[in-house]
């Protein structure tokens, strides 16, 4: 997607997000991106996925705690994306708001059709049904090994559904992750998570200020 004017003239906002494995690091990071922003003179909105709406947030306390059918879990992403597309994400872009959110439909590609085996052409026929012209303008991957992931899952609270899978499956989540850099590699940047959070952070500073004066 690019900038395109909207219905009162203004530019379009952008659409920002943050992907990877549970442990790699971005929800370290996306507080920061969005006040990096601020102080750049953005007006930025910041959600995640799933959730962003009331019913989203209700969704996303169910896929992530209750056991259900791989069929019923895509469904269900693909719900509460379809409330934060046209609820939250459109209105904001179509406003010249720029969009922050942990997550988008990557994740989907990742989990559900690479570490659940679901494959990427269902996720895809969700894509194209639901959002066939609305892409992230960025991504960024944050990218670790299977060893930092599961080692700072291990520091970190209860453990959610997802969390709680095995080492295979975060392999294939990772590998899906990857494949999708090889498929959008202009869109999707490459972030080494085992860096020091404050390496990290000027990388993403550099690639904001680009951003903003452009």
């Amino acid at each position: 997607m690019t900038l395109s004017s909207t219905e009162t003239g203004g530019p379009r906002g952008r659409f920002l997000t943050l992907e990877g494995v549970d442990g790699a690091g971005k929800s370290t990071h996306v507080d920061w991106i969005a006040q990096t922003l601020r102080d750049l003179g953005i007006d930025v909105l910041q959600t995640r996925e799933p959730g962003g709406t009331p019913l989203a947030e209700t969704l996303r306390e169910m896929v992530l705690n209750q056991p259900m059918s791989l069929e019923t879990e895509t469904l269900l992403m693909f719900a509460a994306r379809s409330e934060h597309i046209k609820q939250v994400i459109e209105p904001a872009l179509a406003a010249g708001r720029w969009v922050l959110s942990d997550r988008f439909t990557d994740a989907s590609y990742a989990y559900q059709g690479g570490g659940r085996q679901l494959g990427g052409d269902r996720v895809a026929a969700l894509e194209k049904w639901l959002h066939p012209g609305l892409q992230p303008d960025r991504t960024w991957l944050f990218d670790v090994p299977l060893s930092v992931a599961r080692e700072r899952l291990g520091r970190a609270r209860v453990p959610d559904r997802f969390e709680q899978e095995s080492d295979a499956f975060f392999e294939r989540t990772r590998n899906a992750y990857l494949t999708r850099v090889a498929e959008s590699p202009d869109r999707i940047r490459v972030i080494d998570g085992t860096q020091s959070i404050d390496a990290i952070r000027e990388l993403l500073a550099q690639e904001l200020r680009t951003w903003v004066a452009a």
